[in-house]
């Protein structure tokens, strides 16, 4: 009798802004292209977690549904779960009408929904959770917390609050890893350019417990391939950046280091930034002052 295939799920989690959902879609097309089988599930209420697969954004995302029904109860899988490049099932949670209600709320009904309709098939060999900004939200610390997601991978760069925002992550993560089975398992440097980048985020990962298990340059193709609603993938399969996506994708397939992470102190950080020369060590007296005050 053949063994019973692990569905694995991975959420993606980073700094808001940091290009979680540019580089999930790119790096889940690598898979795809690899012949793996996906579900994303977009949990921003922004709905723009699948656009580049779908090369649209999606037109009704559960919560819409549900406001049109009235009703979670009436609402079926083929009303919001739509197929887009390389076979990927997609489907986004939105969210509460801007100003009312919490968008976490959007996250727990949808993925409950999902479970109990059957979008989790068994010939799926993974599910993304592409998530809102940090966990300070219960609602978007779902997939963690609820033990849906054992994966994490934190999308960071070299930048101080891109840095924090990962490290914040990782208290979250220690958090849940008490009760359940999520873990660590590394961080996606999505390169800005800055100072000794790769070598700063070697460090973190490594002062983590982790590791940087991609470094991806930053290259214009890919907003090229945006522009058109498409992954690199899709867009320029033999441009190079192309090729790093399904050098992450194979990565992530080969994976096996995950673990509790130890965050860093605010200090320590700080620490780091200066070792790095990202941050000089100032006088205590002057923080605050504005230059040429």
């Amino acid at each position: 009798m053949s063994e019973k295939k692990k569905l694995r799920q991975i959420a993606i989690y980073g700094k808001g802004g940091i290009g979680k959902s540019t580089t999930t879609q790119n790096t889940v097309a690598g898979l795809a292209s690899l012949g793996k089988r996906i579900l994303i599930i977009g949990c921003d209420p922004k709905a723009d977690s699948t656009r580049l697969i779908l090369h649209a954004k999606a037109q009704d995302t559960v919560m819409d549904k549900v406001r049109e029904l009235g009703t979670v109860e009436d609402l079926e899988l083929d009303d919001v779960c739509r197929r887009g490049y390389g076979d990927v099932m997609c489907v986004e949670s939105g969210g509460p009408e801007p100003g009312v209600g919490c968008a976490g709320r959007g996250v727990i009904t949808a993925i409950n929904f999902l479970e109990e309709e059957g979008a989790y098939t068994p010939d799926l060999d993974y599910v993304f959770y592409d998530v809102l900004g940090d966990v300070v939200c219960g609602g978007f610390a779902m997939p963690i917390r609820e033990n849906k997601a054992q994966e994490i991978y934190i999308v960071v760069s070299g930048e101080m609050m891109a840095m924090y925002a990962a490290n914040n992550i990782c208290k979250g993560i220690v958090k849940y890893a008490a009760s359940g089975s999520v873990r660590l398992a590394g961080l996606i440097c999505n390169s800005r350019n800055t100072d000794r980048e790769a070598d700063l985020i070697e460090a973190l990962a490594a002062r983590l417990g982790t590791q940087m298990i991609h470094f991806v340059p930053r290259d214009n193709q890919v907003q090229r391939a945006e522009l058109r609603r498409m992954t690199v993938i899709e867009y320029s399969p033999e441009h190079p950046q192309a090729q790093e996506y399904r050098a992450l994708a194979q990565k992530i397939v080969d994976n096996e280091m995950f673990i509790v992470p130890t965050p860093l102190e605010m200090e320590d950080l700080e620490d780091l930034l200066m070792e790095f020369g990202i941050m000089e060590a100032e006088d205590e007296s002057i923080i605050g002052v504005a230059e040429g005050a």
